[in-house]
């Protein structure tokens, strides 16, 4: 699953070459698309430039593969808005950063996903990169927002943790996609899904 990036021309989303770029991935057989991740650049788009991008996406791709839309805020209301214009635009689901920059406890972090999940009915992929965000969601958390919000289906693992990995595997029912690709091999040894992709954009 290729988390894409978006094209600027002279600072302004190139939507043609958006357009051109879901209709090479889903011919190049990627089983869904993630606009507006982290690699879309997305902490760094305005409202409108996501609302547009997601919009695009789910057009383009017009149901041949689903939409994985990157809703993801330290804000939680910021995020709760771009979960429900994700949802009202047509995406199959939406990808949810943990909070950046804020360093929320961990049950902060249930707060903040409890919230969302409450409000919107559509399927959350978390999102766990501790990296960026300089806090990781724990497993224990990450198994009991998955026990209290059923539309929490998946998760992207970014943290390199093997063992992380292990006990969400073996503790709950989400699908484990890795973020990154040079680990996706050892995480599909235990058990993992997939990836969400950053090279899947040029390879």
């Amino acid at each position: 699953i290729p988390a894409l990036v978006t094209p600027f021309k002279d600072g302004v989303v190139d939507e043609a070459a958006f357009r051109r770029l879901v209709d090479w991935q889903i011919a190049e057989g990627s089983s869904a698309l993630v606009p507006c991740g982290t690699t879309g650049e997305a902490p760094t788009l305005s409202n409108d430039e996501q609302r547009r991008l997601f919009a695009i996406a789910v057009e383009q791709a017009d149901g041949r593969v689903p939409v994985i839309a990157g809703c993801g805020s330290n804000d939680t209301q910021t995020a709760l808005w771009h979960m429900q214009v994700a949802k009202d635009l047509g995406a199959d689901a939406a990808l949810m950063v943990a909070p950046y920059y804020n360093r929320p406890s961990q049950a902060g972090l249930l707060a903040h996903f409890s919230f969302l999940a409450e409000r919107v009915d559509l399927p959350i992929v978390l999102y766990n990169i501790p990296g960026r965000t300089a806090k990781n969601m724990e497993p224990e958390t990450i198994c009991r927002v998955a026990d209290t919000c059923p539309s929490v289906v998946a998760i992207k693992e970014s943290t390199g943790l093997m063992d992380q990995a292990s006990q969400i595997l073996s503790a709950s029912d989400l699908t484990l996609l890795s973020g990154d690709d040079s680990l996706t091999l050892p995480l599909m040894a235990l058990g993992a899904s997939g990836v969400v992709s950053v090279a899947g954009n040029i390879v």
